[in-house]
């Protein structure tokens, strides 16, 4: 079930426990990433095929930096497993072309770092 915690960013987040555990950190297999299907299925990490999330769980957030990402400049912050912290993928913290606004807040996993129990 959700119980409180929070994030790296210092701000309040949900923490999951497993029950069944479905998505886990490739690391450790530590049970963290999502708790809902992908908003989006079609983005490219640094790593391979990634997707764009609404929230994440069990998941902390480092510190946000500019980086020109594919589809322009963004600001970001790495997010990881908080169990071995182990990098996942990023949050968009700030988008500065319009068409990418509907990113802001939103996680990016990448799957070369994650686990599907029940298959992708």
């Amino acid at each position: 079930g959700l119980s409180p915690g929070v994030g790296a960013n210092g701000r309040s987040a949900s923490r999951v426990t497993p029950g069944p555990p479905e998505n886990r950190a490739r690391a450790d297999r530590a049970w963290a990433g999502w708790a809902h299907g992908p908003r989006r299925r079609s983005f490219q990490g640094s790593q391979g095929r990634a997707y764009l999330f609404n929230s994440v769980v069990n998941v902390g957030c480092g510190p946000a930096e500019e980086r020109v990402l594919l589809t322009g400049l963004h600001a970001v912050a790495d997010i990881y497993c908080e169990n071995c912290k182990t990098t996942l993928g990023w949050k968009y913290e700030h988008a500065f072309e319009s068409s990418q606004k509907y990113k802001e807040g939103k996680f990016i996993i990448e799957l070369a770092h994650m686990i599907k129990d029940n298959g992708w």
